[in-house]
């Protein structure tokens, strides 16, 4: 797999919003987005075009502090119908805002990575993991660019321990017990639980549970909980990446 620049992750954030926009056009958007527990279609994208001007502001202004997503100006359309459209024309503007932020300018970030590369990056995979809620609900193929899913692994690995909201995350500790992430299509990692954290590497080994799937798409929805145990071979102790699933939730 390969490394990716803020510039990058930029520009592909721009392409994923069309992507899901498209996905949603013309669509019922009282459809039911079953791994979204309570949400329909058009909550979904109110959620992420949401999050996509609320990351605009704050990377525009390099945000030393969290600005208040709940009571930001939205812009919001009156009909659901035009939900995809408003999400639409929120890519110009992330985009242009990421791409005249230097990588390195400090800013607020949820993450470990307090820069403004760290938001190029996150917008993407928050578009791309909520644009496979929106396939699933529909019902349509799932299709991820395996360089892109590759990444989205990775970067969910990146930012796992600093989801303090999410109280399983301080338990992913262990005994040098390791998870294995492996694909079909080359790209692999290997999770070692330590007493007082987790770390892990790319590496092709097997661990003490292996996961396995055809490609880096197919393990994208698996760490992100889009798939379910049954849709991906498990090797080793079963147990042990049951309990990582139940943990490991952002």
């Amino acid at each position: 797999m390969r490394d990716w620049t803020h510039e990058e992750h930029a520009e592909a954030v721009g392409r994923e919003i069309a992507r899901m926009a498209e996905t949603l056009r013309g669509r019922d958007m009282s459809t039911e987005v079953r791994t979204c527990p309570g949400w329909d279609l058009a909550a979904l994208t109110v959620h992420t075009g949401g999050v996509h001007r609320w990351a605009t502001a704050m990377v525009r202004d390099l945000a030393e502090r969290r600005y208040d997503r709940d009571t930001a100006e939205m812009g919001l359309p009156a009909h659901a119908a035009d939900y995809p459209a408003w999400l639409a024309e929120g890519a110009a503007p992330l985009t242009e805002a990421l791409l005249a932020a230097d990588p390195g300018a400090p800013m607020w970030a949820w993450g470990g990575d307090r820069h403004a590369r760290f938001w190029s990056r996150r917008q993407l995979h928050e578009t791309v993991v909520h644009r496979i809620d929106a396939e699933l609900a529909l019902g349509v193929p799932v299709s991820v660019e395996e360089d892109v899913a590759a990444d989205g692994v990775e970067e969910f690995l990146d930012v796992l321990p600093y989801a303090r909201w999410s109280p399983g995350v301080a338990e992913l500790r262990g005994a040098g017990e390791t998870i294995s992430l492996q694909t079909d299509t080359g790209a692999g990692w290997t999770v070692t639980l330590d007493p007082d954290r987790f770390h892990y590497e790319r590496s092709p080994r097997p661990g003490t549970v292996t996961v396995r799937t055809a490609t880096a798409a197919d393990l994208l929805q698996v760490v992100w909980g889009r798939r379910s145990a049954d849709d991906h071979a498990v090797e080793g102790e079963a147990g042990l990446f049951a309990w990582w699933r139940e943990r490991a939730v952002i």
